[in-house]
């Protein structure tokens, strides 16, 4: 049946294809139906001028006849002539002008008045939360990607979409295996726990964002993280909107001191029923392979290890050729490319959504659906599945008073993988390693001298998510500018995963059975939340000023339940999946918690007289997670905006079309420190002790610490120039995060190793960002448009009494940033031992960790930003994006790949290593890791040699659309397309890739995506 319907999908997707570029070609090649037949057409001169709605004759006007390559420009008076037919129609184009047509007829002077195309900042409104401003008038500071630049990129995830689009905004990807998750920063990283994930909220309703995955199941393929917001349909977002500053955030309070992201569906549109069908399909593959050593000198390295550690004597003694079988028993000539059998494979994505819309003007709806299935490049079946459904229903009344919108989604995600990550493999596997096979098609295990890398497919890693997303917004006018709205909102989101070991994927020689050696790891969780937000509003003016209060508080609480089982021992490996069966059954995690939250808040808006807009916002929070007394906490913003350019002073410079300086400055907080870490908490540990279930200690009594404090400093500038054709944002900003919750540690006789607490630490993040638009060209058949965002980021921690003294002293100094890494200093290679040297820094003849780890690097970017670029031709569109980011990263010497020698493949730059007495050489001699050389290989992988330029300049995506003509179609609207992504990086980096320096996971793909959009 699944076959079936993706077979479905397909055939329409080639069929829809195919009908399009058939009437395309019909179109371009057809011919007259006779060439006897000729036509007379009648030109004459027309002559006219074009000016402005104040009669100011306009220069430079494009006035072009349309469907042809005949035209003319208005000279510096505004006057023009052109030769044209009674039948033909004049185009008038010009920059910060609406384009204008204009019949010839028997008209042989045409004047035109031409219309200020004027984007209209006032007209763009922005989402802000709890309510909604105008671009122009807006006094935070606000980032904003629409579903025009989403559709664009082939993702599953809506954080893959922003990537590179926002200042200030920094988005990682952290696998490229289906399912996995992205990290987020905005702004740098406030708290030195670790934790910068912001606030999601979808429609009005949190949305909780942080993964449930267990790395006991999921550790080793997606390292736990399975993101919960790819269950968003990407189809049905409407825009998403980033708020970063204290005018923005701190009407969300605690909630806010990480930056929030808020997320809009699409909404029904009155008029007649519109359905829109799009398919697509994807290709993928892995964007770079390492350069790894070839078999001819892997063995080189390989012997040399051996001999190097006095071993040479045993290469010839054959009761010890178990211990090396690439040496003795594997082809010294055969070679395998283990990346591309292993993460070299194409993976394939096929995408179909329906969406029906329409309504009359107090009713509309909009609903839909999405089947999505994709691939990996790993070998084997493995997949990852998503089908979704969603409805939304908004009705007013005919007298505007009583407006209601309710929604709902429901998505399905089912996960099959491999229970490892086949990456590792890929680089490490020696290049002369077995045939993966037998000629049976059974796993070739070469008289058991290697684990064969797909045995792992058969420890299979599933999880089944299903997520239930509902909200209402209903809000009544009671006339005199008075209006209640609520917010109502349900969330349940469902985790069961399992991952089993059948002892079948282990090698034979260890004799394991399925009745000891069989297992399965389960988890189900569970997070289900609600949320109710009334509100109440007053809109009133007195003389030249508008004012504009709202108030409102916030009820929530969420649940969030896990449970891990393991089994062990089965009587087969087919009851494998019946707990009831297993010989024995753990409790690895059982926690059930609860979360409950609630709130005050409070705006009030001055505009006077469209220049001068004061914000002031405020907010009271009260969480479960603090102790009596401590529960409670006030924050609060004010934010000012100065339209400069509304003054009359400057009303003559027509050139500049908007300005306005705007500024904040508030506090934010922070409670994110998990549930119920100021009680006494002990955790079932899953094991017994004379049949008593034993429980363990895990948190320690601690009844006064207090909320983390964000406090946000922000001045910006805001300019537009011909008629809102060139836009320029500028921002600085200060974050200043203190009362830092943190672990401090114990003494190890208390029995725990920390205690949550407040410490008196604080970390300052500063930067500038530069936001860039433009309409450099615009007339009837041509635009092009750009975009730019830059950010400058830095980080330090300003602040931490007792530090020196404290077992942070080793992770953090005064005035360097929190993402800064301790490492040696390497000097090289000794060309007289061939070992490496570091810095002794204390000059005490020893390497110690704790004196000699003295050589600073700061991994956080220096900066990153995106350029895209929009050109439009009649039918055509091409988009494209570039995303840049200067910053360093750990190279392929991390880790093992410090040193030739070992039975795992190597970088091929480490074929250049120290050989002789008095050679010099970047890479220490070859070792087998057979005898102890010392720490020197150990401390290499910890110095700042394992640190280099990890920049780069990606092309993110590309994409080329075609609009085919509606006289080919019936009326029918269609689009066909092809998108790229991640087509092309341009970096020094020798890694897989330098946006995730990790070789233990697949790097994001590049695809490439063929579809077609059809809307009757």
């Amino acid at each position: 049946m699944k076959n079936t319907f993706l077979n479905k999908v397909k055939g329409l997707l080639i069929y829809s294809l195919y009908v399009t570029l058939t009437l395309l070609t019909m179109h371009t090649w057809a011919l007259p139906i006779s060439n006897n037949i000729s036509l007379t057409v009648i030109q004459q001169q027309i002559k006219g001028k074009v000016v402005d709605k104040n009669g100011i004759p306009i220069a430079g006007v494009s006035i072009q006849i349309k469907d042809s390559n005949k035209g003319s420009v208005s000279d510096f008076d505004g006057s023009y002539t052109i030769e044209a037919a009674i039948s033909d129609i004049l185009v008038f184009s010009a920059l910060g002008y609406e384009t204008q047509e204009h019949l010839v007829g028997n008209q042989t002077t045409i004047n035109m008045t031409l219309k200020e195309d004027v984007t209209a900042l006032g007209e763009v409104v922005v989402n802000a939360g709890y309510y909604t401003v105008s671009e122009k008038e807006r006094t935070g500071n606000i980032s904003s990607i629409s579903a025009v630049d989403i559709e664009k990129q082939p993702v599953n995830n809506p954080l893959g979409a922003m990537q590179g689009y926002m200042p200030g905004v920094n988005i990682v990807q952290t696998t490229g295996v289906p399912g996995g998750g992205y990290d987020i920063e905005i702004r740098g990283k406030n708290f030195i726990n670790g934790n910068t994930e912001p606030l999601f909220i979808i429609d009005g309703v949190p949305y909780g964002a942080s993964s449930l995955g267990a790395g006991e199941l999921a550790g080793e393929i997606n390292g736990g993280n399975i993101s919960p917001l790819n269950a968003i349909d990407m189809a049905n977002i409407q825009s998403i909107e980033v708020l970063k500053d204290a005018d923005a955030t701190a009407i969300y309070g605690s909630r806010g001191a990480n930056g929030v992201v808020l997320i809009t569906t699409k909404k029904g549109q009155s008029g007649k029923l519109k359905t829109q069908v799009n398919i697509s399909s994807s290709l993928g593959h892995v964007t770079h392979f390492l350069d790894l050593m070839n078999t001819e000198q892997y063995l080189e390295v390989r012997r040399e290890g051996i001999i190097n550690d006095g071993f040479e004597n045993y290469l010839s003694d054959p009761s010890f050729d178990f211990a090396w079988p690439d040496l003795k028993s594997w082809g010294q000539n055969r070679y395998t490319d283990w990346q591309k059998v292993l993460i070299g494979n194409t993976a394939y994505r096929n995408l179909a959504t329906i969406t029906l819309s329409g309504g009359s003007e107090q009713t509309q709806f909009n609903m839909g659906g999405s089947y999505q299935k994709e691939t990996t490049v790993f070998p084997g079946d493995s997949r990852y599945k998503k089908i979704s459904g969603y409805s939304t229903l908004s009705h007013r009344t005919s007298d505007d008073k009583f407006k209601a919108t309710v929604s709902i989604n429901y998505i399905l995600e089912d996960n099959n993988l491999p229970r490892a990550d086949l990456t590792p493999k890929a680089y490490k596997l020696p290049p002369n390693a077995p045939a993966l096979y037998t000629d049976e098609g059974e796993i070739n295990w070469e008289n058991n001298s290697w684990d064969n890398p797909m045995a792992s497919l058969l420890e299979e890693y599933n999880a089944q998510i299903a997520t239930i997303m509902t909200n209402a917004n209903i809000s009544y006018n009671f006339g005199s500018g008075v209006s209640f709205k609520t917010n109502l909102g349900y969330t349940d989101y469902k985790l069961e995963s399992d991952r089993i070991l059948p002892n079948t994927s282990r090698n034979p020689s260890f004799g394991f059975t399925p009745e000891q050696n069989s297992s399965i790891n389960t988890n189900q969780s569970k997070r289900t939340s609600w949320i109710v937000e009334p509100q109440l509003s007053w809109d009133s003016s007195f003389g030249k000023a508008a004012l504009n209060i709202l108030v409102g508080s916030t009820f929530q609480e969420q649940n969030t339940s896990q449970l891990i089982l393991r089994a062990r021992g089965f009587p087969n490996n087919s009851l494998i999946y019946n707990l009831a069966a297993a010989n024995s059954l753990e409790t690895l995690r059982d926690v059930d918690s609860e979360y409950n939250y609630n709130a005050l808040f409070s705006r009030i808006n001055v505009n006077y007289d469209g220049k001068y807009i004061l914000n002031l916002t405020g907010r009271r929070d009260g969480s479960s997670r603090f102790g009596p007394g401590k529960r409670f906490g006030n924050f609060g913003a004010i934010g000012a905006a100065w339209l400069f350019s509304e003054e009359s002073f400057l009303q003559s410079l027509s050139f500049l079309s908007f300005g306005k300086l705007r500024g904040s400055y508030g506090s934010t907080g922070s409670d994110n420190i998990g549930d119920y870490r100021y009680l006494n908490t002990y955790s079932v540990t899953g094991q017994n002790y004379d049949d008593a279930t034993i429980i363990e200690p895990t948190g320690v009594f601690n009844p006064v610490f207090g909320w983390e404090t964000n406090r946000k400093l922000e001045a910006a500038l805001e300019l537009s120039f011909l008629k809102d054709h060139i836009i320029l944002n500028t921002s600085w900003y200060r974050n200043r995060s203190s009362n830092q919750l943190v672990g401090i540690p114990l003494a190890a006789t208390t029995g725990f190793s920390s205690m949550t607490g407040n410490f008196d630490a604080t970390v300052e993040n500063t930067g500038w960002e530069f936001d860039f638009r433009s309409v450099n060209f615009k007339n009837s058949d041509f635009k092009w448009t750009t975009t730019f965002n830059l950010s400058l980021p830095k980080n330090k921690l300003i602040a931490f009494p007792g530090l020196e003294s404290s077992t942070f002293s080793n992770r953090y100094i005064i005035r360097k940033p929190l993402t800064m890494v301790r490492l040696y200093h390497s000097l090289g290679v000794d060309p007289e031992t061939g070992l490496y040297e570091f810095e002794d820094y204390n000059e005490d003849g020893e390497i110690r960790p704790l004196d000699d780890k003295q050589w600073i690097e700061d991994l956080a970017p220096k900066f990153f930003g995106g350029l895209g670029n929009t050109l439009t031709y009649k039918n055509f569109t091409l988009d494209f994006f570039f995303q840049f980011k200067k910053q360093k990263a750990y190279n392929q010497y991390r880790g093992a790949n410090s040193a030739p020698g070992f039975m795992e493949n190597k970088p091929s730059s480490l074929f250049d290593r120290w050989q002789n007495v008095g050679d010099i050489a970047p890479i220490m001699k070859s070792t087998a890791s057979l005898i102890s050389v010392g720490p020197t290989r150990g401390y290499f992988s910890e110095s700042n040699a394992v640190i280099s330029d990890a920049s780069y300049v990606r092309l993110r995506n590309v994409t080329l659309t075609y609009k085919v003509p509606n006289t080919l179609t019936r009326g029918l609207n269609a689009n066909v397309y092809i998108q790229g992504q991640n087509l092309l990086t341009i970096t020094n980096y020798d890694g897989p890739d330098p946006e995730q320096d990790s070789q233990l996971t697949l790097p994001p793909l590049r695809q490439i995506t063929l579809g077609a959009q059809l809307t009757f």
